[in-house]
């Protein structure tokens, strides 16, 4: 397991009675999960990284894919703007300077400038004010997956008021082929909308694969990276996307209330948002009630007042984030799934996740009997992970170092 606890053991005689795993093989058995070694990445800085969370001391976390633990520099900037508060009461020019600190340390992330971001409570607004700045008169259609996490297919199937045609692009199983985009992209697609990593089983696309498609034929790129960013490097500029959203509040280590979208730069002044607010606006302090004057950055993509704390909680994130570096949590966690999939190969596990690393991102899911019963009973065990679509998620963080087996856990039912 993740860290230096040790969770409790179910008792022998409840085996039989707790949900299980699913394997590809039979009956019913007991497994262990493979052990990783506890020298994995400590040469590269994981080891000092890991310490910074105080939770890793109690629990296995296997759940940044729902909510990143929080450490102790996020822990000491939520203080650090009470204190603010405390001392001087309303330090608005204070709080703004640190959303521009924010948004230059985010930029720097994915190798974009910082008047190419715009910072947002959360993807679904960020997405929302794009929407209502595309036309879609001359060329109506959205193409989307079934792959992609449901508020992305509500913000444009919303837009069908205003004209847009939307499609989805259609699974194979557990991934998403290419040519299921080719077939729906056409000369009347206005943008493509999706997921750099399925929420729900870990596919990754390919990001490039997708922004050629789109171009060839006439449409914009908008990539999801809720669930990639902060495991890997990310460059919008060599991935040739137009637009790319995610939030603070998984990978990134932050808190919810957080959200962040790139638009390419010669985007901008094209785009002009119907859902807007002062935080949009040329000027935030001009007060001007009558006039409507857009910045000129992505910045416009913005409305209202800043959540502070969440802007502190996100910039001492990243930052700490910077120190380590994506390369090299990239291949500390690539390394954390191999194991993790070849140990659950090797048990007879049912994988819902490619295997192929090329095609995965830093989740995995496993077929249970009884997913959220499985979720409880780790819990208890203190072991922490998410269940989507009645299936146990695993997710590998950027400070892990061990997984060793579950103490006594739930046993695999055959299909």
């Amino acid at each position: 397991m993740l860290g230096d606890a040790k969770p409790g053991h179910l008792p022998n005689d409840r085996l039989g009675e707790q949900p299980g795993l699913v394997g590809d093989h039979g009956a019913r058995h007991d497994t262990r999960m493979p052990e990783v070694s506890r020298q994995t990445g400590q040469a590269n800085g994981v080891a000092a990284f890991r310490k910074q969370f105080p939770i890793f001391e109690q629990k296995v976390y296997l759940s940044s894919c729902s909510q990143g633990a929080l450490s102790t520099p996020v822990e000491a900037s939520l203080q650090e703007f009470i204190e603010s508060w405390h001392t001087h009461g309303n330090p608005w020019e204070t709080w703004v300077r640190r959303m521009e600190e924010l948004r230059a340390e985010f930029a720097a992330l994915i190798n974009a400038s910082a008047d190419e971001v715009a910072v947002t409570f959360s993807v679904s607004t960020a997405l929302n004010s794009l929407a209502s700045a595309l036309d879609y008169r001359e060329r109506s259609g959205v193409v989307t997956s079934d792959f992609d996490f449901p508020t992305v297919g509500h913000v444009w199937l919303a837009q069908q008021r205003r004209g847009a045609r939307v499609s989805f692009a259609k699974a194979d199983g557990n991934r998403l082929p290419l040519n299921s985009f080719e077939e729906i992209v056409d000369e009347q697609t206005a943008l493509v909308s999706t997921t750099h990593v399925c929420y729900k089983n870990g596919f990754k696309n390919n990001v490039s694969a997708l922004a050629e498609l789109a171009h060839e034929r006439g449409a914009y790129l908008l990539i999801d990276a809720y669930q990639s960013m902060g495991t890997q490097p990310m460059d919008v500029k060599a991935l040739d996307v137009d637009f790319l959203v995610t939030g603070a509040l998984k990978y990134l280590l932050g808190s919810p209330g957080v959200a962040f979208m790139y638009v390419r730069r010669e985007l901008i002044e094209r785009l002009e948002p119907a859902d807007s607010g002062w935080f949009g606006q040329e000027n935030v302090f001009a007060y001007d009630v009558r006039n409507l004057r857009y910045a000129a950055q992505a910045r416009r993509f913005e409305t209202g007042s800043p959540p502070v704390p969440n802007v502190y909680a996100a910039l001492a994130a990243l930052r700490l984030i910077a120190a380590v570096g994506l390369a090299t949590i990239e291949e500390h966690v690539r390394e954390l799934m191999s194991r993790f999939i070849a140990g659950a190969r090797q048990r007879g596990l049912h994988l819902l996740t490619p295997e192929e690393p090329a095609d995965r991102g830093p989740l995995a899911m496993v077929k249970s009997t009884d997913a959220p019963e499985l979720v409880a009973v780790l819990a208890k065990d203190g072991i922490l992970c998410s269940t989507r679509d009645g299936a146990l998620r695993v997710s590998l963080l950027p400070a892990s170092t061990v997984i060793r087996s579950f103490s006594s856990p739930p046993p695999i039912r055959k299909r």
